[in-house]
């Protein structure tokens, strides 16, 4: 079959047919293993990952500046030894421009999305992530953990700032969805976050665990119209903000909450592949383990489980996760549920890694060229 194309929603029964086609044949801890989304130290690929990778035990990896710092061929070579160990792997990064990029130059150096607004050119902003996505693309990576749709309403947000497009919510939602099909178009999932907003915090959820207060109209009003805006243009997947709305669910943050999750997705008729920020931040996993999270997450309605860093908390995950879902039916029926979404968002995904030629005449090339040299002479103004 064919790659579905981004940003073009199927019919429901297509893609029920889909999901039930990609999981017949998988037994449980092959279905969970697809949750479980991890990372690595180094510029090449753990023989342990590796391992994981083949017995299906995770369903991708993501990359971090230690995994890229030899540069785009280097990448390159990890990214193609990720691939030939889990075909059509999730293989993501957060290139998001300004000082959330792992990659830097000879790839394109983008701004902040603040900046990116201020210059109120959604086509330019869509040309930039396009080129962005090209790049990203001939590496290796198949998701991009960005746009951030966060509507920074706080102004001593410590974590969000100049990270998302601005304070106008109408703004955050024209220049997020430019973003979106920028990287669509080069064959990438792009990814929402946080939903459903951590721009009206005051903490850094990966130290602690922030709350916010607001009413549910300011959510339905502000937070959640650039994500209603993602949704409508196809946006692949979303990835959840540790932050209690207390509106919502008082006593989790929204990464395990039930409320969040499923009925908030539901709500905005999201039905792509839902994510969770890094289970490894503090404002996880100061209050909860990582296994209890991840369980907690699942049941939620997370498709998919990132846990960064350590090897050993991902199989504690895996772990826990596969002992819940032998346990309980309604839960292994949750985790099948969940590995179709996985499954299809991974289907969607055309981006393969290039060869070392083939990787230099795209970051290279002259498109990425002519968007450099446009981002530098607005950055003259």
């Amino acid at each position: 079959m064919g790659a579905i194309p981004l940003g073009v929603k199927q019919a429901p029964s297509k893609v029920t047919a889909i999901r039930a086609t990609i999981l017949g044949a998988m037994d449980i801890k092959s279905t969970c293993g697809q949750l479980v989304i991890g990372g690595f130290a180094g510029p090449s690929l753990p023989a342990s990952y590796e391992v994981a990778l083949r017995q299906g035990r995770r369903g991708g990896a993501i990359l971090f500046k230690s995994n890229v710092e030899g540069g785009p061929t280097q990448a390159a070579a990890l990214a193609r030894q990720v691939h030939a160990a889990l075909p059509s792997p999730l293989l993501g990064i957060d290139q998001e421009g300004g000082r959330v990029a792992r990659m830097h130059a000879p790839l394109i150096e983008v701004p902040p999305m603040r900046t990116i607004a201020s210059w109120a050119d959604t086509a330019l902003a869509e040309r930039i992530a396009h080129a962005v996505g090209m790049q990203l693309g001939a590496i290796g990576c198949t998701i991009n953990f960005a746009p951030v749709l966060d509507v920074n309403t706080c102004v001593s947000n410590p974590v969000i700032g100049d990270r998302a497009f601005g304070a106008d919510a109408d703004i955050c939602a024209r220049f997020g969805v430019a973003w979106i099909r920028g990287l669509q178009r080069a064959g990438l999932l792009a990814t929402a976050k946080h939903f459903p907003g951590h721009g009206d915090t005051s903490l850094d959820s990966h130290l602690k665990l922030p709350t916010v207060l607001r009413p549910l109209e300011h959510l339905d009003e502000v937070s959640l119209v650039p994500f209603r805006a993602a949704v409508n243009s196809g946006v692949a997947a979303m990835m959840t903000a540790h932050v209690v709305y207390s509106a919502l669910d008082p006593d989790r943050p929204a990464t395990l909450s039930y409320a969040s999750c499923t009925q908030l997705r539901e709500r905005i008729g999201f039905d792509g592949m839902l994510i969770s920020d890094d289970l490894e931040m503090r404002a996880i996993a100061a209050h909860w383990s990582s296994g209890d999270a991840a369980v907690q997450a699942l049941a939620a309605g997370c498709d998919t489980l990132l846990v960064c860093h350590s090897f050993e908390q991902q199989e504690i995950v895996l772990e826990s996760i596969v002992r819940e879902a032998e346990r309980s039916p309604e839960f292994r029926e949750r985790c099948r549920h969940a590995a179709g979404r996985a499954a299809t968002a991974r289907r969607r995904a055309s981006a393969r890694p290039l060869d070392d030629e083939g990787v230099k005449r795209v970051v290279a090339g002259e498109a990425s060229r002519a968007v450099s040299e446009e981002i530098a002479r607005r950055l003259q103004r």
